[in-house]
């Protein structure tokens, strides 16, 4: 292994973590020779001090920038440094075993353009709650996203290829740089592992956080809603690498059915399968509704069998007279009660404006409720089956 280890660098991101930076930078240093430190604006401890006489690179920001700005001012420091293939980054905290660092070397060896997320062992009985559920909530935005399954899209124990990594354009620069990178590095076509890895959580009384719930996650919440906005987007992504080969063929038809039944087919995936495709189905697209069903879960890496069969419920004439009775109130005052050859022929541009109009509440309201319903269901089933077994 002593070859991989001279193409790789250890970085250590840094913000007020003086009491276990120190400590950390050892454990790193006794595995591989190269370690850096980038500093972003940390006030509790005087680096040059605490690590004279040590060969730990240290790099600066004046001021506090972000999680994801150390990254990327590491990354511009190690791109044109010659024969680094990889940086390693681990929490200051001591949240990360740097002794886990050997297991990503087997994964870094096969090429030079992998991106291995370290998952978190988080069955310790001082990981808190909210960890478990943000990592869930984030893996299956990836998964959306991406079509990918990463693990522990929240970890900050990565490897990450450099010279591939350092040419995706992200505009993050906190935590949410993370769960940005990854994504680019899916559409780019980099391979993406998940690696098991150790995860300390000490009590909560000698945990220090820099995450800012409210504004850490009103900002991954507006990421989200970038790159799926993106995502649907038709236009092309940047590609580092060719593309994989095609996941399933029309010419093998049981192995589609087997990958369409499997598609983002967790409890989550299929609500939000089963909350898209009533959306879609109540908005007035007359003759379309199959076809930008089938483009939206394509394009989302949803369970299109779900959304399919769920948009029956909503064919006309029951889904969209429901719409105008509600469209027609909303602009009148009072119900559609009357229907006429000129109601209903003359004046069909009207009507398809009420049903628009109604579409705007019912299909909110229809995603919502399918969706906790087939959740339910889901969840219920995925219980039973996990007791049978």
């Amino acid at each position: 292994m002593s070859g991989i280890k001279e193409r790789v660098f250890a970085v250590l991101p840094l913000y007020n973590n003086g009491s276990t930076v120190k400590e950390v930078a050892a454990r790193t240093r006794a595995v591989l020779p190269h370690v850096l430190i980038v500093d972003d604006g940390s006030t509790d401890l005087d680096l040059e001090a605490a690590f004279r006489g040590s060969d730990v690179t240290i790099l600066r920001h004046s001021r506090n920038l972000g999680k994801g700005a150390a990254l990327i001012t590491a990354l511009e420091y190690l791109k044109d440094k010659p024969g680094i293939d990889y940086m390693i980054t681990l929490d200051a905290d001591g949240q990360h075993e740097p002794e886990d660092i050997p297991l990503f070397f087997p994964l870094m060896e096969r090429n030079d353009y992998s991106l291995i997320v370290g998952c978190r062992d988080l069955s310790g009985e001082h990981v808190p709650r909210s960890s478990r559920f943000g990592r869930e909530f984030a893996n299956f935005w990836m998964r959306v996203e991406t079509g990918i399954r990463i693990d522990d899209c929240q970890s900050g124990f990565r490897a990450y290829p450099v010279k591939y990594v350092s040419r995706l354009p992200c505009f993050c620069r906190s935590y949410s740089w993370e769960t940005e990178i990854l994504v680019r590095a899916a559409w780019a076509n980099l391979e993406l592992h998940n690696l098991p890895v150790h995860a300390y959580y000490p009590e909560p009384s000698k945990r220090v956080s820099h995450f800012r719930p409210v504004l850490d996650n009103f900002r991954l919440f507006c990421l989200h809603f970038h790159l799926v906005g993106v995502r649907l987007l038709p236009i092309p992504k940047k590609k580092l690498r060719p593309a994989p080969g095609l996941r399933y063929s029309i010419f093998r038809p049981g192995e589609l059915l087997k990958a369409l039944l499997h598609e983002n087919a967790s409890p989550l995936g299929l609500a939000v399968s089963a909350g898209v495709g009533s959306f879609l189905a109540v908005l007035p697209l007359p003759g379309f509704h199959i076809l930008t069903i089938l483009y939206v879960t394509e394009r989302l890496h949803l369970n299109k069998i779900m959304a399919l069969a769920i948009q029956n419920l909503y064919m006309p004439p029951v889904s969209p007279v429901l719409c105008i009775e509600l469209g027609y109130r909303l602009r009148y005052g009072r119900w559609l009660t009357e229907l006429t050859f000129q109601s209903g022929v003359r004046e069909l541009h009207l009507r398809l404006f009420e049903w628009f109009l109604g579409s705007l509440l019912l299909a909110p309201f229809w995603m919502m409720v399918s969706g906790a319903v087939t959740w339910a269901i889901a969840s219920f089933c995925a219980g039973r089956m996990r007791n049978a077994n």
